[in-house]
């Protein structure tokens, strides 16, 4: 049961993080670091890449594929947490990024992607 309650937050908060990206554009853009091109379709690009990924993890045949993208993507976001560390103390909106938040944002990085590789789906014995 608390498997299934970890994979509905997962699935929940990748589509909702998804959506967030069309909806409040001008925070993520804010932090995309300046040597990337196209900010604001790069934000729109993770915001879709969130809402399909999360999509994936609903269902068994494609959960693993969801999990290796969100896995990939957090990697790539790295970089987008390391410049937020940079400037902290930096509002995004109507939040304060202070160096302690940072920095619990750069080392939550590894524990999502070790929730999602929780979720990880083998094969039994015997089934195709």
């Amino acid at each position: 049961m608390l498997k299934k309650i970890s994979l509905i937050i997962l699935i929940v908060f990748y589509i909702a993080a998804g959506i967030n990206h069309f909806v409040h554009p001008d925070g993520y853009i804010k932090i995309i670091p300046h040597y990337m091109p196209a900010p604001h379709l790069l934000n729109y690009l993770a915001g879709a890449c969130e809402i399909v990924f999360g999509a994936l993890l609903i269902f068994s045949p494609t959960r693993n594929l969801g999990i290796a993208l969100l896995i990939l993507m957090l990697a790539a976001f790295v970089p987008v947490h390391i410049m937020m560390l940079q400037q902290a103390p930096m509002h995004l909106g109507r939040w304060l990024i202070t160096p302690t938040i940072a920095w619990i944002r750069i080392l939550l990085q590894p524990v999502l992607m070790l929730w999602l590789t929780w979720h990880w789906q083998t094969k039994k014995p015997g089934n195709v």
